[in-house]
């Protein structure tokens, strides 16, 4: 037997028109970074909603955060972060954004010689600038954990990092918005989901026994959808 500590404090805010519940769950007073990835969300009515829903706060947006969230990119939106002295950061995409948004929470405070060295020297942030999400399209995971990988292209480096201060403080869950989502990109979205759990159900032989249930169900219900 293997003694363990768990605790999952992230708030799940699932169904229709969830959305809406973001000014309750945003500090009333901070200035929030608004993060994004291609602008998909221009087309499918959630840029709109979030918008809207964030009408009282001061918005600042920083879009173009790519697959596999690149380092110099970041680093973009962490200068954007100290310029418009940002106290809530908001994800809302997929997997890349989140892990992007983690890493910026983390080194929104760092104060070593560079922020890859959170990476690179698993140096852990014991203060970080709190965030939430709006999932857009389920694969990673990410909405509701506390690790994240990034890429850094001039180094050809992709490392992962996390920390247990690092869970999004809730997630917006919303079945409308992945219904919006092309047939292409939500399968996906399933096949990255279904590695993502066949990784740990293969490569970990723990002997858990309800866990190894848990991944077969998910894995069987990834192949039905």
């Amino acid at each position: 037997m293997n003694n363990f500590e768990y605790k999952n404090p992230t708030k799940i805010l699932f169904g229709k028109g969830q959305i809406e519940k973001l000014s309750q769950e945003v500090p009333k007073y901070a200035n929030v970074l608004l993060l994004y990835g291609g602008g998909s969300i221009m087309k499918n009515g959630v840029y709109n909603k979030v918008m809207k829903a964030l009408s009282e706060h001061k918005v600042v947006e920083f879009g173009g955060i790519p697959p596999n969230p690149e380092y110099s990119v970041l680093m973009e939106a962490l200068k954007v972060i100290k310029k418009e002295k940002i106290g809530f950061l908001l994800a809302v995409g997929g997997g890349s954004v989140i892990d992007g948004t983690k890493f910026l929470s983390a080194a929104a405070f760092f104060d070593g010689d560079e922020p890859w060295d959170i990476m690179t020297k698993n140096k852990s942030a014991s203060k970080v600038l709190p965030f939430g999400t709006v999932l857009t399209l389920p694969a990673t995971g990410s909405e509701m954990n506390s690790g994240y990988v990034i890429t850094r292209d001039e180094t050809k480096e992709k490392l992962a990092s996390g920390g247990p201060n690092l869970y999004p403080a809730f997630s917006v869950l919303d079945p409308e918005v992945v219904k919006s989502i092309p047939q292409k990109q939500l399968a996906n979205g399933i096949a990255d989901a279904y590695m993502h759990v066949l990784e740990q159900y293969m490569t970990y032989p723990m002997g858990g026994i309800l866990q190894d249930r848990f991944s077969e169900g998910i894995l069987q219900t990834l192949i039905e959808v």
